[in-house]
């Protein structure tokens, strides 16, 4: 008797044992680092199958992802408390490009307060005021493509959002000036999307680089960058008068407390404007055309409407490329206390990520998922959780609105000044640029004259 109670004493003592992770690959870091990074969809795709709805990642040792499709999950990450759930340190991997203000890499009331300030040139009916500016940029862009032939589209999707953003957020209006701070930020921006630059600087370390490490390397352009932002932020705060670019609307904002935005503020939050809002809505576009030549019932009845000036089938088509090709894979957050969801729980200390790319191939969401159907977004609209491609909740994307506005005036363009014809060449594969998942050979469309 004595001695079964010594032996069941220590179990009525014992902690309970920490929630356990989800399975996942159990790959060599190395061999999972470069599927994670060079083979993204299939390794993704090869996950759910294995594992579910659930599998955890060990990107490194201080780094643990659960990744998830599951639109409880999404729900949970999105609507919980923002103090335990937190994005800005998830994002830590974009903080040598964007800066310790990004918008981004702030959690808590520093973000809020970022937000808030941020939130004002971006509302819906600011939209219109960067209309006519939009559409000159696109129009006199895609007069420069040639009239048949075959084109990748991604590099002059980037020369129209590079150019907007620089004139409707920089307020740039001389060409020259454009171009010298286009320049920089350009050569930045292609570095940081470079699949063997980005490998290089996931394996080497970032302290004390030489000059000619990749480290060093980079950071010498975003020093280049940095000059012309910082330029540019000088040179509004001399100019006197109202302007409508968001610099000058940024330049004037508030808290609650009556403090502006410091210059490195500024200079964060421009960058995180560059990159939100010109590489991500380039690929979008440069997706949304792959998707349309290679569907011609589809492209027909769009080409069709855009000459009625109907604008709902164009709007269903890009809601409809969102979520067959997210340009963002995915959303994350770092979980300061246990995640409870209905059948498992998160341990504190990981990141949960709910992966925006498997969530929108649910068969039980989206029929046929692999399918292009635009008509998927006339016949009803999608719930909170399961259309996420500018993530959701607090941290939904600022420039959300301003990107399928920008879309819309893109895509009118090409389409009343080209015909596309249906394209015979297998679908693009998925390629990492950066953070975003763009078309491994540039968007390829087929052209066969202006349109009629």
């Amino acid at each position: 008797m004595t001695l079964n109670k010594r032996l069941r004493a220590p179990e009525a003592d014992a902690a309970p044992a920490p929630p356990a992770l989800p399975p996942g690959p159990g790959l060599p870091r190395p061999l999972l680092i470069a599927r994670f990074l060079l083979q993204p969809t299939s390794f993704l795709e090869d996950c759910a199958r294995r594992f579910g709805e659930y599998f955890t990642v060990q990107l490194s040792p201080e780094r643990t992802v659960v990744i998830t499709s599951d639109p409880e999950a999404v729900k949970a990450v999105f609507t919980g408390d923002p103090e335990q759930l937190l994005a800005g340190r998830n994002n830590e991997i974009l903080r040598p490009l964007l800066g310790d203000r990004s918008v981004l890499l702030l959690d808590g009331p520093e973000h809020l307060r970022q937000r808030r300030l941020l939130l004002p040139p971006f509302h819906g009916e600011r939209m219109k005021a960067y209309a006519e500016t939009m559409r000159e940029i696109a129009d006199r862009h895609v007069a420069a493509w040639p009239r048949s032939g075959r084109l990748a589209v991604q590099p002059s999707m980037q020369a129209i959002t590079l150019e907007v953003i620089l004139r409707t957020v920089f307020g740039l209006s001389d060409s020259t000036r454009v171009e010298q701070v286009a320049a920089p930020l350009r050569r930045l921006l292609d570095a940081a999307a470079s699949r063997p630059r980005l490998l290089a600087l996931q394996v080497t370390s970032s302290k004390r680089p030489r000059p000619r490490s990749p480290w060093g390397r980079f950071r010498k352009l975003v020093e280049d960058a940095d000059r012309v932002v910082y330029e540019e932020i000088e040179a509004r705060r001399s100019e006197p008068g109202e302007h409508e670019d968001v610099l000058s609307m940024l330049l004037e904002a508030r808290d609650e407390e009556g403090r502006a935005l410091t210059d490195r503020e500024l200079r964060d939050e421009l960058m995180t404007l560059l990159l939100a809002g010109h590489e991500t809505t380039a690929t979008a576009l440069s997706w949304t055309l792959e998707r349309l030549v290679r569907h011609p019932r589809e492209l027909e009845r769009l080409q069709d409407e855009v000459r009625e000036g109907e604008d709902a089938y164009l709007d269903a088509t890009i809601a409809e490329s969102l979520r067959l090709r997210p340009v963002v894979p995915a959303v994350g957050r770092y979980l300061t206390a246990p995640l409870e969801l209905a059948d498992r729980t998160i341990p504190a200390g990981v990141n949960i990520t709910p992966s925006i790319y498997l969530l929108h191939r649910r068969p039980d969401l989206y029929p046929d998922p692999a399918a292009f159907r635009p008509e998927r977004f006339l016949d009803r609209k999608p719930g909170t959780y399961e259309w996420i491609p500018f993530g959701g909740g607090v941290r939904r994307c600022l420039g959300a609105s301003f990107a399928l506005f920008e879309m819309g005036v893109v895509l009118r363009a090409v389409l009343e000044q080209r015909a596309l014809v249906p394209e015979s060449r297998p679908s693009e594969r998925v390629t990492r640029r950066a953070v975003t998942f763009s078309p491994a050979r540039g968007g390829q469309i087929s052209i066969q004259g202006a349109a009629s």
